[in-house]
């Protein structure tokens, strides 16, 4: 019963901040603070590349910090407002296909260069096939499959974000786990 009082408290202050960010630096500093990794580790899981994705990252916030004031919601609301921003700037990026091919090679080097004589190859080709058939799907199965299986989110709360029917996401997935299932076969490397 204290922890559910202590979460709800929680949730009011944070409440609270999101309306003080609006008008106050330095509460949209602390705002920043307490969200930066959450938006960082998701940009990161889709691009591949820390450096794209501090750059994403960035975007995510200026993005933020000028629209703010329009934003009207909770702290659960604030962190789906979040993730959608997230990824559209993430989309964009991806847009072009130079920078899907050059996300792709990138991820080949950095693992290909990560290997060494004691190392553990087979986890490490299986990791480069996951990195290149999750580069190679459309970027709408890509957030669909982040968000569900390394943000760990529920179906309705992908919807929120993608403002999109639960069922749809549901479709999304499936054909996006077909997708990526084919993918990882031709290659060679599982069997699922």
């Amino acid at each position: 019963m204290m922890e559910h009082a202590a979460s709800a408290n929680s949730e009011t202050e944070h409440d609270i901040l999101i309306q003080e960010a609006k008008k106050d630096r330095a509460a949209f500093a602390q705002l920043y603070r307490m969200h930066y990794e959450l938006v960082f580790r998701y940009c990161a899981r889709r691009l591949f590349n820390r450096h794209a994705a501090e750059d994403v990252t960035s975007a995510v916030f200026l993005k933020v910090v000028r629209k703010l004031g329009s934003f009207e919601g909770n702290s659960r609301g604030f962190r789906n407002w979040l993730y959608a921003i997230a990824t559209n700037a993430i989309n964009d990026h991806l847009r072009t296909k130079k920078r899907r091919a050059d996300a792709i090679q990138m991820a080949a080097q950095q693992l290909d260069g990560s290997v060494s004589a004691g190392s553990d190859s087979d986890h490490q080709e299986i990791g480069l096939a996951l990195k290149r058939a999750m580069l190679a799907l459309q970027p709408a199965y890509q957030t669909v499959i982040t968000l569900r299986f390394f943000e760990k989110m529920r179906l309705v709360d992908i919807a929120e974000i993608l403002d999109r029917n639960p069922a749809t996401i549901r479709s999304q997935l499936s054909r996006a786990l077909t997708y990526l299932r084919e993918e990882l076969k031709s290659v060679g490397c599982v069997e699922l």
